[in-house]
């Protein structure tokens, strides 16, 4: 017996507590109803992807240059432009595809995210085991994002105030500051990278987000889905 995805549902919530979300929302609606007909969603979705790629290739040009910090915020802020603004775009125009917009839009979050952590390695900023770790990190939290929006329909889109438009801002931010100086000074302890201690708390909030999102969503589900009464009566022991 085949099972064709292609007929399985995708209704769900978004729900995105982000510091920025509420400016950002606004500011992606204005610049929707403006938007040239021309421009649709596969446009900006496509945008959102190569500026990720170009984010990577961006900050392993460290290597070579402080420069490269201009084209990490050019490259995040047209990844911003791209990925935040496909959705609210089809929405706008009553154009929405939720089982193509939803796998599309992940698809390019995760090969996105893989780029720049990637040339985060390259970079000589972060160490590469640090990129991986937090690599992994953001993978987990992904698929169990994923999961609960399947089985609880609910899409969250951020964790303690933080989403996709604060992440960017820290890493512009990060980026400059790494033009300048990309060490953080602990005093008799050392100096470490900058990038590797941004590593450090990633990875961490990663791993509590990942804990707390997967009892909050199992006692969920629980509540809702309980076990059936046994049929047939006990069995002696």
């Amino acid at each position: 017996m085949s099972h064709n995805p292609v007929h399985a549902p995708c209704a769900h919530i978004r729900e995105n507590s982000g510091l920025l979300a509420a400016v950002e929302k606004r500011a992606l609606l204005w610049i929707a109803r403006r938007l040239p007909a021309g421009i649709n969603s596969d446009h900006l979705s496509a945008l959102g992807l190569g500026a990720m790629v170009a984010a990577g290739l961006s900050f392993a040009a460290f290597q070579f240059t402080p420069w490269a910090a201009a084209g990490v915020l050019v490259s995040l802020v047209a990844n911003w432009f791209g990925d935040s603004l496909d959705g609210t775009v089809a929405r706008v125009r009553g154009q929405q595809r939720p089982r193509y917009g939803f796998y599309v839009d992940h698809i390019i979050d995760l090969a996105g995210t893989t780029f720049l952590l990637a040339g985060l390695a390259c970079s000589g900023l972060m160490s590469p085991l640090a990129a991986a770790v937090v690599l992994a990190g953001y993978l987990l939290v992904s698929a169990e994002t994923y999961l609960a929006t399947y089985a609880a329909g609910v899409f969250r889109m951020s964790f303690l105030g933080v989403g996709p438009t604060e992440l960017r801002a820290v890493l512009m931010i990060g980026a400059f500051r790494a033009a300048r100086d990309p060490w953080v000074s602990f005093g008799e302890l050392g100096s470490i990278r900058l990038f590797d201690v941004g590593a450090a708390i990633a990875a961490t909030g990663l791993a509590i987000a990942f804990a707390v999102s997967a009892v909050r969503n199992t006692q969920a589900l629980y509540a809702a889905d309980p076990l059936p009464a046994r049929v047939g009566g006990s069995t002696a022991s």
